[in-house]
């Protein structure tokens, strides 16, 4: 059977606040149709006299995820479902997208909230970052957040505008200038800016947008290179430092959309730093310590890549039905019984690097280096520091770092 030649049934149909004022043609014609209409109670309600007097109305619950299978069990009626402005634009759209067959569905999307918002505000929607923050935590613009950057926020209710003032000020980015948009495109649109610091609404409409205009203190944006900072991650000293994790995060060679193994995470440094590479990264930290893996997932949450995997076990065994990576680093518990066991399960072409301080793991990594190839360099790294009254050099450990293919 060809998928794609398959009839459509359901609509996806795109409403926004100016509701069957705003609908076109073929909306109105898909709704007049339906045996079966299912929305959230706004939407649902922005769209009272259009739908077909003898369809079913259907209120989607909470959950979102708990609407899907009763979706589904309508397959091969005549079926539409509403949603916000574009349906694919950070929607519910491709969330029932992915259960369904090519050619089950059909979209009529309206303006989505990010395109009103732009309009309003005369900003170019190519060059402004756009986040969905619904069911979000306020950390994932952490590291998105510049002087000079415009973003448009959407947000749960309004009581979370004032939720992301206040984060904004704890960040330092207290001057940043905020525009609160309510109820874009319908009569209760309304327009206000103030300063993050300042924030002082009480009666936000939902749903709301808020575009920022970011200005910070000099402290608060976090560098795109590798090797952030040590201040920005909390640790008890089990982490790999600034320079090394640069060197480290270069021999892992991060590419969009791959997936890491962090074994032995400890502050879960790298793993973070490697998510912050690009959006459609992966990464699996595995920590034996219970309070390093929850250090490491506080660190995460922080720097905005709650994404971050933290799975509490000892390598290899704690690596046993998981899904195989793209590259692995090996941060602590370094063993000839780890090794081999990466050997035996990942796929060829896997990346794998390995930092070691003590002498039996400098020589295991020169032993495997010798047999499976592969780069073995040694790092020596000092800083200056007091001396008596004056200055001198203070040397770290070295390290040995093997990065091979498996």
């Amino acid at each position: 059977m060809d998928e794609s030649r398959s009839p459509a049934w359901l609509t996806i149909v795109g409403v926004g606040e100016d509701g069957m004022a705003g609908l076109a043609e073929a909306s109105r014609a898909a709704l007049a149709g339906a045996e079966f209409v299912f929305g959230a109670q706004r939407h649902l309600g922005l769209v009272p006299a259009v739908a077909s007097p003898d369809a079913e109305r259907i209120e989607w619950p909470v959950p979102f995820a708990a609407g899907i299978e009763r979706l589904l069990a309508l397959r091969g009626r005549r079926v539409v479902m509403l949603a916000s402005g574009d349906p694919f634009c950070l929607g519910g759209g491709s969330v029932v997208a992915r259960h369904l067959a090519v050619g089950e569905w059909t979209a009529l999307p309206a303006p989505s909230v990010f395109s009103l918002a732009a309009a309003r505000l005369g900003w170019p929607l190519e060059r402004t970052v756009c986040v969905g923050l619904h069911a979000a935590p306020l950390g994932r613009l952490r590291a998105q957040l510049a002087p000079r950057l415009r973003m448009l926020v959407t947000l749960r209710d309004g009581a979370a505008v004032a939720s992301l003032a206040h984060w904004l000020v704890a960040q330092g980015f207290g001057a940043s200038t905020l525009h609160v948009l309510e109820a874009l495109g319908g009569v209760r649109e309304r327009t206000r800016a103030t300063l993050a610091a300042g924030y002082a609404f009480s009666d936000v409409a939902h749903p709301v947008v808020v575009g920022i205009e970011a200005a910070a203190e000099a402290h608060a944006v976090v560098p795109r290179a590798c090797g952030l900072p040590d201040g920005l991650f909390e640790h008890d000293g089990q982490i790999t430092k600034r320079p090394m994790r640069a060197l480290t995060l270069s021999a892992l060679a991060p590419r969009p959309g791959e997936h890491l193994w962090d074994i032995g995470t400890g502050s879960g440094s790298i793993a973070i730093e490697w998510l912050l590479t690009h959006p459609a990264n992966a990464a699996t930290a595995f920590e034996a310590d219970p309070r390093r893996a929850q250090r490491a997932r506080s660190n995460a949450c922080a720097l905005g890549v709650d994404c971050l995997q933290v799975i509490e076990g000892r390598a290899p065994a704690v690596l046993d039905g998981q899904p195989l990576p793209d590259a692995v680093f090996v941060g602590g518990g370094l063993s000839a019984a780890l090794l081999e066991a990466l050997w035996a399960r990942l796929r060829p072409g896997t990346r794998v690097v390995c930092n070691a301080v003590t002498l039996e793991s400098e020589a295991l990594l020169a032993q495997w280096q010798a047999v499976h190839g592969g780069t073995l360099l040694r790092i020596e790294l000092a800083e200056a520091a007091a001396l008596g009254s004056r200055r001198g050099w203070k040397s770290a450990y070295p390290v040995v770092q093997w990065s091979t293919c498996r």
